[in-house]
């Protein structure tokens, strides 16, 4: 904590508040200090992962914006228990810390799967965003996950995708884009999604803009070279 105080720029603060992070509770420490400070503290503590997360959970008390964002990176995944995802979920108030926490530590948990498919139907902002990022953090992270957990988010996307609010819309879409670009047996599936949202909800901004950003990417001549679903001149494809 003495570290982050010392590393703290007020100027930041405002250039953060820019972009809908939240003042307070905020030094406005740069995202490359936070990552060395975490690099450090596991290095000092690498054969102690009990003490990590007790740090961790230091940290995530101290209830500093900055401070939360490194107890996300230094705890050990393996000792995340279910009581404290939902404890710091619930205390999520900002889409980066919401963000650097399921990409760098709850995505790695052993609740992960869990937590996304019931933080998607949670009324709480921030909860819901961590549902959907948790969704996009897996398609991109766990590399050995079949198709079907997958597939089996796809109708929690479409009943979510009215939700009017920003950081959830963002999410939504977010985790809908990343299926879909995972490999070539989701991209279909996914693109049916984006269908389904447009027709579900014909009045909905936030459903129309999740849908339609979406298609444009799923379909785009980019990712279907990549997922290799593009035809070529030649193969019959």
């Amino acid at each position: 904590m003495a570290v982050l105080y010392a590393n703290a720029n007020p100027a930041n603060v405002t250039g953060m508040q820019r972009y809908g992070i939240s003042g307070a509770g905020t030094l406005g420490v740069s995202m490359p200090a936070i990552r060395e400070l975490a690099r450090q503290t596991k290095q000092q503590l690498r054969r102690e992962q009990t003490a990590r997360h007790e740090v961790a959970e230091r940290l995530w008390s101290s209830a500093v914006h900055e401070a939360r964002i490194l107890a996300a990176l230094v705890d050990v995944p393996a000792l995340v228990d279910e009581m404290q995802m939902e404890r710091w979920a619930h205390d999520l108030d900002s889409w980066d810390v919401c963000d650097q926490l399921c990409g760098n530590l709850f995505d790695k948990s052993a609740f992960a799967w869990q937590k996304a498919a019931e933080w998607a139907g949670r009324e709480p902002e921030f909860v819901k965003r961590a549902g959907f990022v948790l969704m996009t953090q897996l398609a991109v992270h766990d590399k050995s996950a079949a198709d079907a957990p997958f597939e089996a988010f796809l109708p929690l996307i479409v009943r979510e995708a009215a939700d009017e609010r920003p950081y959830v819309k963002k999410a939504v879409n977010w985790a809908l884009r990343q299926i879909g670009k995972r490999n070539a047996r989701l991209n279909g599936p996914a693109i049916e999604a984006a269908d389904q949202i447009l027709a579900a909800y014909p009045d909905s901004r936030a459903a129309r803009w999740i849908a339609r950003d979406a298609l444009r990417e799923l379909r785009s001549d980019a990712v279907r070279v990549r997922l290799g679903l593009a035809r070529t001149e030649g193969t019959g494809r």
